[in-house]
């Protein structure tokens, strides 16, 4: 005999439903990247990109894996790959985290949301590059200044997602707290930020890329390390395999993590979606 522990829920058929759809999304991505090979494959011939500058997927498996210096090749990557993902990370969770909690706060408080979201659209619109000066001289060249520009690319898109999943709570679902004895805040903790699980997951999805890039911003305009300023090194030195090797290092690894946000974020709603939308 089976037992079933209180609060939770056995769905017929949810695992075989979620290994077809994490199937479905790595093939995706496959697919993806061999239409992305192609392209560029494609580019270089139609415009006729100077061998010496453009370099073709295969010079670039070479350099890699082919080359008498492959191997160090890889682990100088290796190292400087390590260095912007704990820059991305630093900015991906700092950018959430203020996100996260900017979004409840303008839930909870709609008279805030006049002061919140002015400053996050001016954020968005004003130029990285153009901050990038001033951030320095506020915060210097160490982890806060990667922590700011990467949380700038990755916070406006966040919270206007997450402010609209709060907002998805229904007035029926809201009232029934608030008869049973709950507050606004228990709504909110309650009723409002399981109903925001997808807008929650789609945001770590836009902002998985967006961290990537704000940290490779900062390394390029600030800390000197990392992918982003070896990129612009090399190319100053017209190492263009180089370049390309670099760039096709952080391409692929942000494609990989925003398939383990896919991945995660099936995996989360499987289990827990249908569960808090019926409570």
């Amino acid at each position: 005999m089976s037992t079933v522990l209180p609060g939770t829920d056995r769905v017929p058929g949810a695992t075989g439903s979620l290994l077809r759809s994490a199937l479905r999304q790595v093939a995706t991505t496959v697919l993806v990247l061999g239409v992305v090979v192609l392209l560029w494959i494609a580019a270089l011939r139609v415009w006729d990109v100077s061998p010496y500058v453009g370099k073709t997927p295969a010079e670039v498996w070479t350099s890699l894996f082919g080359d008498a210096d492959s191997a160090e090749l890889r682990a100088e990557i290796w190292g400087l790959l390590q260095q912007t993902l704990v820059d991305a990370a630093v900015g991906f969770a700092a950018g959430m985290l203020t996100a996260i909690v900017l979004a409840a706060v303008v839930v909870r408080y709609r008279l805030l949301e006049g002061a919140v979201m002015p400053v996050a659209v001016v954020l968005q619109t004003v130029p990285l590059i153009a901050l990038a000066p001033i951030l320095i001289l506020l915060v210097g060249r160490g982890y806060a200044v990667v922590a700011l520009m990467s949380a700038i690319v990755v916070l406006f898109p966040a919270l206007v997602n997450i402010v609209a999943g709060l907002r998805s709570v229904t007035p029926q679902m809201r009232d029934l707290v608030l008869v049973y004895g709950g507050s606004p805040s228990t709504v909110l903790l309650k009723v409002g930020f399981p109903s925001a699980l997808p807008a929650l997951f789609a945001s770590v999805r836009i902002a998985v890329p967006g961290a990537l890039t704000g940290a490779l911003l900062a390394e390029w305009l600030a800390t000197g390390k990392g992918i982003g300023y070896a990129v612009v090194s090399a190319a100053n030195r017209s190492q263009n395999t180089r370049v390309w090797a670099l760039v096709v290092a952080i391409t692929l690894t942000a494609l990989l993590l925003y398939l383990v946000a896919q991945l995660l974020e099936t995996a989360v709603l499987s289990r827990f979606g249908r569960a808090a939308v019926r409570r």
